[in-house]
C-alpha cells in the first residue's frame, strides 16, 4: 500500500511532499506580522501630521508639527545655531528640487514653431504674417 502512495506521487522541485504541504484553510504565516501594524515611514508621517498649539505674535495658532519643526529649524539656523544649520543645508537640495518648476526644453524644429505660433494667433483672433 506505501508502495502505490509513492509511485502515484513523484516528489521533486515544486513538488513538496503532500504531509508537509499547508492544510486547507491553514495560513502559510500564522505567527506573521499583525494586520494593522505599521512601518517607520507611515510612523513619522503620522506624527509629523499631528497638529500642536504654538504662540506667533501674541496668538495662539494650531499648526501641523511638521510645519513647527520647519520654522523652529529655520529660526534657529539663522540664530547660528550650527546644528540646525547643518539640518536646513541637508534638506534644502530635497525641498529646492521638489518645489522648483521644471523648465520644458521644446523639442519642435523652427518649422513646427512658425506652425504653432500661426495657430496660437488663429487661436486668439489675430492675423500674422506668413512666410510661405
Amino acid at each position: 500500500m506505501s508502495r502505490n502512495r509513492r509511485r502515484d506521487y513523484e516528489v521533486g522541485y515544486g513538488k513538496p511532499p503532500r504531509h508537509t504541504r499547508f492544510e486547507k484553510g491553514q495560513s502559510g504565516n500564522p505567527r506573521g506580522r499583525p494586520s494593522g501594524s505599521k512601518n517607520l515611514a507611515t510612523l513619522v508621517n503620522e506624527a509629523l501630521n499631528e497638529t500642536v498649539i504654538v504662540v506667533e505674535n501674541g496668538r495662539r495658532r494650531t499648526i501641523p508639527q511638521r510645519e513647527a519643526f520647519a520654522k523652529q529649524v529655520v529660526n534657529r539656523s539663522t540664530k547660528a545655531d550650527w546644528r540646525a544649520a547643518k539640518i536646513l543645508l541637508d534638506i534644502a537640495p530635497d525641498v529646492e528640487s521638489q518645489s522648483a518648476p521644471e523648465t520644458v526644453e521644446s523639442s519642435f524644429s523652427a518649422e513646427d514653431e512658425k506652425v504653432i505660433a500661426l495657430m496660437k494667433a488663429r487661436w486668439h483672433g489675430k492675423k500674422e504674417d506668413s512666410d510661405a
